[in-house]
């Protein structure tokens, strides 16, 4: 056996459309789940030859759980903030925020509890949610704290303002948080 994989080495045009239509997608959807031009697909779709490369993989992991790519769609916003609490770039979090009335939804897009934003935690509440913006920022407490909201050119100590500034980047770690208003 040439593959050391139980995969097979290759696909058809027929093999590419029942998946995508079993998924439930598009061209357009299916493109950009796989993060290729839509002409990709169409050509796939049409091909008389056998398909090879990385896709075959990606093939036969879909065909065996298809639900997968429901699993990354990202949600809809439905709250005025969003933080999006990223491991290089790995979206490990997404943090919805309605800070007046003090609420916050969460969807981790990852098992591992070390890197979701909120651990073992999948439903924080409004106090968890202002601990972990402080986790991502310096403390208050900080020494010289005023020559530092200075040299950020933020007016007074929110986590928030200094999360836009820094990315809410700590020296010790990849974890980074980018926020959508």
């Amino acid at each position: 056996m040439k593959n050391q994989y139980a995969i097979r080495e290759s696909l058809s045009a027929e093999d590419i459309k029942v998946l995508r239509e079993r998924m439930g997608l598009s061209q357009n959807e299916f493109s950009r789940f796989l993060s290729v031009s839509k002409r990709t697909v169409e050509r796939w779709e049409t091909s008389k030859k056998p398909i090879t490369g990385a896709i075959v993989t990606l093939f036969e992991i879909l065909q065996r759980e298809p639900e997968l790519e429901k699993n990354f769609r990202l949600p809809g916003k439905k709250l005025k903030l969003r933080l999006i609490y990223m491991y290089d770039s790995m979206v490990c979090t997404i943090i919805d925020v309605d800070e007046l009335e003090r609420v916050v939804e969460i969807r981790n897009y990852t098992k591992n509890p070390l890197m979701r934003a909120f651990g073992v935690n999948t439903e924080p509440t409004f106090e968890d949610y202002e601990e972990f913006l402080e986790s991502r920022c310096f403390p208050k407490t900080r020494d010289k704290l005023k020559l530092e909201l200075k040299r950020l050119d933020v007016p007074f100590y929110d986590p928030i303002l200094i999360i836009e500034k820094t990315e809410g980047r700590m020296a010790e770690d990849r974890f980074w948080i980018r926020i959508e208003r």
